[in-house]
């Protein structure tokens, strides 16, 4: 199914739903049919957008935005990953499993601290990540999934520049010998966030790489 096709499909099942509340169930059941998918899910957000903005101009946060997409993107596609938009100073990408994901979020932080040894401090290019994992609805421009609206929720609300958070899902989705793994290791948050008490995992760097 083609992309636009996808998301007429998705609209009129939803119309269809709410012109049909007592068909709910069936049409529920239809859309997870079609569109459900299990992904580890990455949400990138690029730290300083107001500051940058006041002090620099749009022009420039833009201009930093695209380097830093030019930076992540490859390494997303690189760990098996794939973009699925660029919102606002955000991007949204999906991995197989939760592994991939925690690489690609790692090789992008370490990828964004090389560049920032070449750049005042005050141009430096940071981001923090949340990952989730679990069912999503897919469609090849967007997708929807509490795992994805927490994964958001700690990528752009919870994380500091340049930690990757885990909802509980993901870090309990994690291959074995991922804990830990290769010179890291993981520290249990307990955090809140919109009314909600939420148990997540960062990722502690101890390797001389580390993101500054």
């Amino acid at each position: 199914m083609q992309v636009q096709d996808r998301r007429a499909e998705l609209n009129r099942l939803l119309q269809q739903r709410n012109e049909h509340p007592e068909q709910s169930t069936e049409i529920d059941q239809q859309i997870y049919a079609t569109f459900s998918e299990t992904h580890a899910v990455l949400v990138l957000d690029m730290s300083g957008f107001s500051r940058l903005t006041i002090k620099y101009g749009i022009i420039h946060f833009l201009a930093m935005l695209q380097r830093l997409t030019t930076i992540a993107a490859p390494l997303i596609s690189a760990h098996g990953g794939k973009v699925v938009k660029l919102e606002a100073d955000n991007i949204f990408a999906a991995f197989d499993n939760v592994d991939l994901a925690v690489e690609a979020a790692i090789d992008i932080l370490k990828g964004l601290a090389a560049v920032n040894t070449g750049l005042p401090n005050d141009l430096d290019l940071s981001a923090s990540i949340g990952i989730g994992y679990g069912e999503v609805l897919m469609l090849a421009e967007d997708m929807y999934g509490s795992e994805l609206n927490l994964a958001s929720k700690l990528g752009e609300d919870l994380a500091r520049a340049s930690e990757v958070l885990l909802t509980k899902a993901a870090f309990d989705n994690l291959q074995t010998e991922a804990l830990p793994a290769r010179g890291r290791s993981w520290e249990e948050l307990k955090l809140s966030v919109s009314e909600m008490e939420l148990v997540a995992y960062k990722i502690v760097f101890s390797d001389p790489l580390q993101p500054k």
